[in-house]
This record gives structure tokens, C-alpha cells and sequence, in this order.
């Protein structure tokens, strides 16, 4: 029986809760440091169980001795009705983590005490307990996905080429161990991919019985197919994997490969989608007759259509991806679902009744989610946040209704995972993991604005604020330029080019989305196409100019100019045809258009974009070198270079420094030995981040740096 309050009592409480609302003022917020961004928890991206129940997702608590790092997997409701648990408490991450069809269990790639390599484990959510080794394979074991039953796992490994099954890769290794001389052999190109030299390995798909006792069995690497010279599968930053899937049936697999891998030096690489049966003995077909590139191949739910992302190849520099489908399991033609949808699809997600499809789709700096028919017809806009978006999406497969759950983010908050409520407009989180944090630093949203360029093209760009901004200040200006130049400036956390650590000195930092950029249509993009720097450099100084008329807090008297890959390419065209930058920073950067193209990992696609090889004579190679003007240089660089980047190898920056010293423009040269095109370890970020902010404050605020910055 409920006694109720006296009104005194009533009182009392209203009183004290008055009190204590007023006796606790808002955190104090404070400037971000590298400590603050680098030691953040970091939030992997979700997969959603297919019941649409549970999702599971990693957490990295990063260190800066990378030997104390910790990496584990934690479960949290989908609708949001408890905090997230803990479920694995060991040293190394899980990765590819997969559910089973029956969402009781989790099977994923990890290297746990006494393995040599990764191999998959399975966890049993409902009976608990340890995560039981399923793979014991000497090529290592990675990518795991469930046969529809649940009674068998398929998973990729990379292996040696006409090695049958484990034994013969066994005895390869062993051969290999034994050498007493160390040489790279090559016939074909290429030999060395973004930080790596290629060896003669090559990935394949192996099949395993969930039972006790029981052995892979290579489904792949016996067939003509894997035995075709310049056999692949699809390449990224730092593995190459078939991609593959099982039909719903579980009687194939479906995956990506090309045999056009050494044809890389003289035209485009073309992949396809194949279909083998699970139990091998056959030779692999093609489902999908045009070549291209494919990613993401995904069966819906009912099993009748297979959908993909799809970009061809051709003379362009550029392709968006195009979400594209089959029926299933006749194959064919393939049918464009956003045939008409000028912008890039990211990633896609089918609802559990087959009949809708959302799409993450990157426009202006954010993320946003569409939602088209799975029969096709015009995408709509269903949710677009008024900062950051979202980065990763995943549907519950068997859910009595949809469940879509994804990775949201900006700039100013570090990813967590949430539910899309694409009724309402809205997500809704599920994590909190580092929200408290961000909270407690001074830090804004980017400003958006746009512009017309001289050529007539509408520029997107962006502007961040310091700490403790006061728009009656004058603050000095920095440029930065992004790579790619198919890409774009995300509002998103970053490591690499953390754009809030920038300008914590007190700058103000302009980003421009220039020619080139994506997520601006098909057209946008291909635009650079015989015209790689002058164009883009000159939208980054207009970008500037409408800055400066726009924004009466810069100070146009003193700007630097920063970028990394692409856009280091740019900041050395910068340096070669302007001197209204007080400083530059160069990371990775392009100074010879034909250095370029004789060192890099990949030659073709520069051809495509200066007009054809160099020997041909087209006047771009010169004509858009920043090293034809060196005689020219005046403003200050500070260079950066990873000693293992293949992609924008270290020949070009020496070559820049050479010209540097030559002409006797003031400079700095920084070699990473540990490096390759990005600087990941902790301690080299952190020290860089010095070395750009000392750079910056000798020229911007004409102050003399500490002596141990500036000297290593």
C-alpha cells in the first residue's frame, strides 16, 4: 500500500533537487590534445544478430605502448533496453566476427595463446563459457561466415599457388624456412602493393564442419579458375579477400575474383562475380557477364535476388558505385536499381521482408541514409543529420520486422552504435562509450558554405573553429587539402588528419571539395581527367579568397597550406605556382608527375588521367609537375614521408627535398622507417602532430619552437 508525501516532504524534495541542479555546473570543456584523441575508446563497427535481438560490436582501448592495447567484443540489445556487456576479455581483437543463423552463437578470426596465425573460434552465447579453436591451418584462417544450417563455417586463407590442402602449404613453408638466401623474384607487375612487396601468395576459400574432429577442405584452389595466371581476389589497404558468401540454400558460394591481376601495367583489372558448389569438385562460373569492379555481394533474405555494388571499367578516371541485382539462381544481365541516382552508394541494407533497401550515401561532408524499393524506382531521403553521419549498416535477416542498426559519428562525436528509426527520422543509441569524453571538449561542428568557381563549378567547403573562439579575434588561416582525389573531407573523427588537434593552437582550419572530390556526382569527379593539379590548386586558392571575404575573423596575412597523398600532391603544386602561404606541409606528396608513375604500386590509372604513357609526349607530364617550376620555390616546407609508402614512394619526396635545398627555400625533412603511406603508430602521430604544430607557430604566429621539437 503507496503512503503518500506530506507536502512538506514534497517540498523538501523539490528543494534539493533545485539545489543540486544548481550546484552542478556544466563541465568545463577543454581544448582537445593528441593524449585525449589518441587514448579515446574506439567503437567497432556492429553486426546486428539475425533475429534482430542482439548486436555485437568491438571496443579498442588503444595504448600508447601498442603491446598494452586491448581489443574485446560487447553485446548490447538492439532495442536498448540494458547496457552493453563485455563478452571477450583477451589481449587480441576478433575480427569478421559472424553470427550464426540461429543468433546463439559467434564465430570469428583471432590469434589467441599458442596460435601462429589467426584461425576462426566459435562462441557459444547461450551455453557461455571460452571460444572454442574451430581451424587449425598453417596459411591461417580469416572472414568466417555460417552455412545457412549453422553446421559448417567457410572462411578465406592465402595460400600458396598449385598447394592443394594444408599438408602441401605445410611443406611450402617448411621449403621456405629452410633457405639460406633471400631474394624477391618477379615476371609480372605489380611487385609491391600500398606498404607491402607482393609474394606468390594467393587467397582461397576453405569449407569446415562446425563438429569436433572435423578438417578444412579447399574448395577452390584445385580448380583452373585459381590455377589461371593472374588469379586474385579483391584488393584493399592491407589484404586481398574473394569476398566470399554462401546462397541461401547452402549449396554455393559465391565470391570476386579477376585473372587480370598482371595486366595491371597496361590497362584496367577486371573482376567478376563467380558461383561454385560448397562441396568443390567443379569449376567456378560467372554470374554476372560484365566486367568491372564488385563489392559487397549480398543475397536477401528470401533468397531470389543477388545484389552488389557494381562500377565499370573503362577511359574514365572514375566511377561511382552503382547498387546493382540478379535474380537468383538464374544469373545474367544485371539490373541497376539506382540507375539514375547520381551518388555513390557506400553501403546497402535489406530489410528481413526483401522488400526495401537502404543506402549510406556520403553528400557535402556527411552521411546520409536513403531508402529505395528493392524492385527499383527513385531513393528517398529518409534520415540526414544536421552533422557528421553514418559510417556502417546492417539488417537483422530473419527479424519479424526490420531492424537496422549502424555506426553514427562526427566530427565532434567519436562513433557509437545506434538504431535507425527511419519513420521518425532519427537514430537512437545504444552505445555510449566515449560520449562523455567529447563532451568535455571545446569543440564545434564544422560551418558548411559554397561557392562558384571561376570555371563555373558550385565547390563545397568547410571551416573549423579553435577552442575558445572569439569572433572579434583575428586568427591565422590553415588550408588543408584531402587525398584522394577521389575522395571527399568527411565530417568525421579522424587520427590521421585530426582537424580539431590542428587548429587547438589557435587556427582556423578551411577544407574545399575540390574538382575531383566524390560525392558531388559522377561528373564532379571525373572532371580531373587531363587536368590532375591546375584546376583543383586553383579552386583551393578561391576557396581561400571567399574564406577571407565570408569570415572577417581570418587573418589572410598569415596562412599555411598542409596535405597528405593527393593532397600533399597539391601542397607541392601550391608551393610550385603561389607564394601567398606563409608555410606548406607536405606528407606523401607528388612532385614529379613520371617519378610517380615509375615508382608507384599502380601506373595505368595515371596514364588514364595525364593522356597516356609518358614517352607520348602529352605536355600534362611536365606541364602539371610542381618540379618544372622548382626554380620558383620561395615558401617554407616542412616534408613527411613513410620509408615503407608504395603508393607515393620516398623517391618523390626526396626529390622534393633535393629541390628545396637547391633553390635554398627553408625546409624540413621528416623520414618515418615504421611508416607506410598513413603514420599509425602512437608515438610517431604524436611527434608529427609536434612537428606540424612547431612549423606552424614558427611561421603563422612567429614564434620560435621548442628546441626539442625542432630537433630530432
Amino acid at each position: 500500500m503507496s503512503v503518500p508525501l506530506r507536502r512538506t516532504s514534497l517540498v523538501a524534495i523539490l528543494l534539493s533537487i533545485a539545489w543540486a541542479t544548481q550546484a552542478a555546473p556544466p563541465p568545463v570543456r577543454t581544448p582537445i590534445s593528441h593524449e585525449r584523441l589518441w587514448m579515446m575508446k574506439r567503437v567497432g563497427t556492429p553486426q546486428v544478430s539475425p533475429d534482430g535481438k542482439w548486436v555485437v560490436f568491438s571496443v579498442l582501448e588503444p595504448a600508447y605502448d601498442q603491446d598494452k592495447e586491448v581489443s574485446d567484443l560487447w553485446l548490447v540489445p538492439a532495442d536498448a533496453s540494458a547496457a552493453p556487456r563485455r563478452l571477450t576479455h583477451t589481449k587480441a581483437p576478433e575480427k569478421g566476427v559472424d553470427w550464426s543463423p540461429d543468433s546463439r552463437r559467434l564465430a570469428f578470426a583471432t590469434k589467441r595463446e599458442g596460435d601462429e596465425l589467426e584461425q576462426i573460434y566459435i562462441l557459444d552465447l547461450a551455453d557461455g563459457g571460452e571460444a572454442r579453436r574451430l581451424t587449425n591451418v598453417a596459411t591461417g584462417a580469416l572472414n568466417p561466415h555460417w552455412r545457412p544450417d549453422g553446421q559448417a563455417i567457410l572462411f578465406e586463407s592465402s595460400v600458396y599457388p598449385h598447394a592443394l590442402d594444408d599438408e602441401a602449404n605445410k611443406k611450402i613453408i617448411a621449403e621456405h624456412k629452410a633457405r639460406k638466401y633471400n631474394v624477391r623474384v618477379y615476371e609480372h607487375f605489380p611487385v609491391r602493393y600500398w606498404n607491402q612487396w607482393l609474394d606468390d601468395h594467393q587467397p582461397t576459400i576453405l569449407v569446415q564442419e562446425i563438429a569436433e574432429g572435423s578438417s578444412a577442405h579447399d574448395v577452390l584452389s584445385a580448380t583452373a579458375l585459381a590455377q589461371t595466371p593472374g588469379f586474385s581476389g579483391v584488393e584493399g589497404e592491407t589484404s586481398v579477400s574473394l569476398e566470399p558468401l554462401w546462397s541461401r540454400d547452402g549449396r554455393e558460394i559465391v565470391f570476386a575474383a579477376t585473372t587480370e591481376r598482371w595486366n595491371s601495367a597496361s590497362g584496367p583489372v577486371g573482376y567478376h562475380l563467380y558461383r561454385v558448389p560448397a562441396t568443390g569438385g567443379a569449376e567456378p562460373q560467372i554470374i554476372v557477364p560484365a566486367s568491372g569492379v564488385y563489392h559487397d555481394a549480398t543475397f536477401t533474405p528470401d533468397g531470389k535476388s543477388l545484389y552488389f555494388k557494381y562500377a565499370p571499367q573503362d577511359a574514365e578516371v572514375y566511377h561511382q558505385q552503382r547498387l546493382e541485382h540478379v535474380t537468383w539462381p538464374a544469373g545474367g544481365e544485371a539490373v541497376a536499381l539506382t540507375r539514375d541516382f547520381d551518388k555513390e552508394v557506400e553501403a546497402f541494407a535489406l530489410t528481413s521482408d526483401s522488400r526495401t533497401v537502404y543506402l549510406l550515401t556520403p553528400e557535402a561532408g556527411r552521411q546520409n541514409v536513403y531508402r529505395v524499393a528493392a524492385a527499383g524506382g527513385v531513393p528517398e531521403r529518409v534520415i540526414a543529420p544536421a552533422a557528421g553521419g553514418y559510417t556502417a549498416l546492417v539488417s537483422a535477416g530473419k527479424a519479424a520486422h526490420p531492424v537496422l542498426v549502424a555506426s553514427y559519428g562526427s566530427s565532434v562525436n567519436p562513433a557509437e552504435v545506434v538504431r535507425l528509426e527511419p519513420a521518425a527520422h532519427r537514430h537512437v543509441n545504444l552505445t555510449q562509450i566515449d560520449t562523455q569524453e567529447a563532451a568535455a571538449i571545446d569543440w564545434q561542428p564544422p560551418q558548411h558554405f559554397w561557392f562558384t568557381s571561376a570555371g563555373g563549378r558550385a565547390i563545397h567547403s568547410m571551416i573549423v573553429l579553435p577552442p575558445g573562439f572569439d569572433a572579434a579575434k583575428k586568427y591565422p588561416l590553415l588550408v588543408f587539402i584531402h587525398g584522394g582525389a577521389a575522395s571527399h573531407n568527411p565530417d568525421q573523427i579522424g587520427l590521421r588528419w585530426n582537424y580539431h588537434l590542428l587548429v587547438a593552437p589557435g587556427y582556423v582550419l578551411l577544407m574545399s571539395d575540390y574538382t575531383g572530390s566524390t560525392s558531388f556526382g559522377e561528373k564532379f569527379a571525373q572532371a580531373i581527367k587531363l587536368d590532375p593539379l591546375k584546376t583543383p590548386g586553383d579552386e583551393i586558392n578561391q576557396a581561400v579568397d571567399e574564406a577571407l571575404r565570408r569570415y572577417a575573423f581570418i587573418d589572410g596575412t598569415r596562412m599555411c597550406a598542409a596535405g597528405a597523398s593527393y593532397g600533399g600532391h597539391l601542397a607541392n603544386w601550391i608551393e610550385a605556382t603561389t607564394t601567398r602561404y606563409r608555410c606548406i606541409v607536405s606528407h606523401a606528396g607528388e612532385v614529379d608527375l613520371t617519378t610517380q608513375w615509375g615508382e608507384s604500386d599502380s601506373i595505368y590509372n595515371r596514364e588514364v588521367t595525364n593522356g597516356g604513357p609518358p614517352w607520348e609526349g602529352d605536355p600534362i607530364w611536365r606541364a602539371q609537375s610542381p618540379i618544372t617550376y622548382a626554380a620558383n620555390w620561395k615558401t617554407p616546407m616542412l616534408l613527411s614521408i613513410g620509408e615503407r609508402d608504395f603508393r607515393v614512394p620516398i623517391g618523390n619526396t626526396l626529390e622534393n627535398w633535393s629541390a628545396l635545398q637547391r633553390m635554398h627555400v627553408p625546409s624540413r625533412l621528416l623520414v618515418w622507417p615504421d611508416a607506410w603511406h598513413w603514420i599509425l603508430k602512437p608515438e610517431d602521430s604524436r611527434r608529427f602532430y609536434q612537428e606540424v604544430h612547431a612549423w606552424l607557430a614558427t611561421y603563422l604566429k612567429d614564434e620560435k619552437p621548442a628546441l626539442e621539437l625542432m630537433t630530432p
